[in-house]
């Protein structure tokens, strides 16, 4: 077995047929962006939110597309190979986040009728939180989103045919942000709707190679799988190995279980109690605060056709394991030698790990189509972040700050332009990426950690408490930001002062997420209860919850078979399923 595998960096050959794959998919997708783009863009409504015309399957579709992106197939199987089926919970945890979107953000959201959610903000508090959150969403989707998915792509494209990485970047930036900038959302959102049957598609083919190459001259899905939970298990060495040498740099113990979601607090990447929690931070900034997610939602139909998009995403997202968990496991048991490496070279080997799936498994005349399943996550996501960037900019910061009489003509344009603006900016920033020694997916997720607490608190406790005001939020947003900074300065700078302990438990990312979240929400009712309450207009029935009323339960469903209760209900007892079989007790 070669010790080298994961850090080759050959490029391989595509056939005719390879090429007639992908440029097949590109004709399609072509076609349906200018098709489904071509109504002439008079009105900010019809080019930001596609006329909130969106049936739920493109509504659920859209969320999903948008978020896979190399994050996924780039950075979690990189990540997986390092630490395990754990990391299927970023995906299986979403139940939490999407439970709270479908049953509390939903309804606030569609019945004011907002663009934006700094629109929103402004409405329950004030203009103060509406434009520092506007200027902070566009700032986490040039660096926690399109400079990171950029990197990832041009990358993939770097190690795959050797191309520079600079030049790759801009290409894919030029390329897939075009639909974004033509069309809109509606160009945006039925262009993701073909994408990610092409993503599935390509992902499984990968997984299912990845478990015939492990059972060798068997031939056999059965036993691949077998071969690879045995190795995952990692009784033998060399795996065995791999694992103790990591361990404590990984957990903080002696070893660690590879095959178990549930996880001791000191993992450095799902600890257990952000499975428990972590939704309240991580999971509502990115599910329902974070724009190029949400903006999908605002432009369903109505709210049945959101809320069920959002159910349709759930059972996507009970599949993805399948396509970005099991590919790192596989590696783990082909190429277990690479985690004896030193730690510089482990990470950028990790990264590498999809894209030498592809080098290694697939044949001449179907590698075209799995790079086409690659790039469609990659465009999907550098045209949905676009059209929501280009959206804040030109609603909350251009005509709200600049132009209060901007017309409708005029701000497509605006909108058009900071498209533009933006894409370039994130092409320099991705080009930087490269320079930072640490794991794709742990700067993402490290940099969510920073941004959400905040804002996910106050979002949170403006809808449910009415008591809260935008005094306390403000005060709690400012000054949250400024106690994230400091737990990062006492990890960096001081981390002896409170113990081994306390390191170990405050080091993990998720878990300052969460202490950073507590402080924030502590803050904000202490301030809302200490000063007067807020505006009658501010906590109406359409911004915050009855609790007399409960007025979200609207728009369900008209018969029993298309009820969102129902299709919710077998996605929560799927959820729970899966959490116990990989918990460690049946495998």
């Amino acid at each position: 077995m070669e010790t080298s595998g994961l850090l080759d960096t050959s490029s391989f050959d595509l056939h005719i047929l390879d090429y007639l794959a992908f440029g097949l998919y590109f004709v399609i997708l072509c076609g349906i962006g200018f098709w489904t783009g071509r109504k002439k863009k008079e009105g900010s409504e019809d080019y930001f939110l596609a006329g909130r015309s969106l049936p739920w399957y493109v509504v659920g579709s859209s969320f999903i597309a948008s978020n896979i992106s190399t994050e996924h197939f780039i950075g979690m199987i990189g990540i997986t190979y390092i630490y395990g089926i754990s990391i299927a919970m970023y995906e299986w945890g979403n139940i939490n986040a999407f439970t709270v979107l479908i049953w509390l953000f939903i309804p606030f959201l569609l019945t004011t009728r907002v663009f934006t959610i700094p629109e929103f903000l402004e409405k329950r508090y004030n203009n103060t939180l509406r434009q520092f959150f506007a200027l902070l969403t566009v700032i986490s989707n040039i660096f926690a989103f399109l400079a990171a998915v950029l990197y990832g792509g041009g990358l993939a494209l770097h190690t795959l045919f050797g191309w520079p990485l600079w030049f790759a970047i801009v290409a894919l930036g030029v390329v897939a942000g075009s639909w974004a900038i033509y069309g809109g959302l509606r160009s945006v959102a039925w262009t993701d709707f073909f994408t990610i049957l092409v993503m599935i598609a390509g992902g499984i083919m990968v997984t299912v190679l990845g478990l015939y190459m492990l059972s060798g001259e068997e031939h056999s899905l059965t036993r691949g799988w077998e071969v690879m939970i045995e190795a995952n298990q990692a009784e033998h060495s060399p795996w065995a190995e791999a694992v103790e040498q990591n361990a404590q740099d990984l957990v903080a113990r002696d070893t660690y279980d590879r095959l178990s979601v549930i996880q001791p607090a000191t993992h450095k990447v799902v600890p257990w109690p952000s499975l428990l929690f972590g939704f309240l931070t991580a999971g509502i900034w990115y599910s329902v605060l974070n724009q190029f997610m949400i903006q999908r939602v605002l432009g369903a139909k109505n709210m049945y056709h959101a809320r069920m998009g959002i159910v349709l995403a759930g059972y996507l997202k009970i599949l993805m394991p399948a396509i970005v968990v099991i590919p790192g496991l596989v590696l783990f048991a082909r190429y277990p030698e690479v985690m004896l490496q030193p730690w510089d070279q482990i990470r950028p080997a990790a990264d590498k790990g999809y894209v030498h799936m592809l080098q290694m498994l697939v044949p001449i005349g179907l590698r075209g189509f799995f790079l086409a399943a690659l790039f469609g996550a990659i465009q999907s996501t550098i045209n949905s972040v676009l059209n929501s960037s280009a959206t804040i900019v030109t609603l909350d910061i251009y005509k709200r700050m600049f132009r209060k009489d901007a017309s409708e003509r005029q701000l497509v344009i605006v909108g058009i332009w900071s498209s533009v603006i933006i894409l370039i900016t994130a092409i320099i920033m991705a080009g930087f990426i490269n320079r930072m020694n640490q794991s794709l997916f742990i700067y993402i997720q490290t940099l969510y950690a920073f941004f959400a607490p905040p804002f996910s608190a106050v979002f949170l406790l403006g809808i449910l408490f009415r008591r809260i005001n935008a005094k306390g939020a403000t005060l709690a947003v400012f000054a949250g930001f400024a106690f994230g900074i400091l737990m990062k300065m006492y990890l960096q700078f001081r981390p002896d002062l409170f113990g081994q302990t306390a390191l170990h438990l405050i080091r993990p990312f998720s878990n300052q997420a969460l202490i950073h979240w507590g402080f924030c929400v502590f803050l904000c009712v202490l301030i809302s209860l200490l000063t007067e309450p807020p505006r009658p207009d501010q906590i109406t029935d359409q911004v915050t919850l009855n609790w007399k009323k409960l007025n979200i339960f609207d728009q369900l469903g008209q018969t029993w078979y298309q009820s969102v209760l129902l299709w919710w209900g077998l996605f929560a007892v799927g959820i729970a399923g899966l959490v116990i079989v990989f918990s460690g007790l049946v495998l």
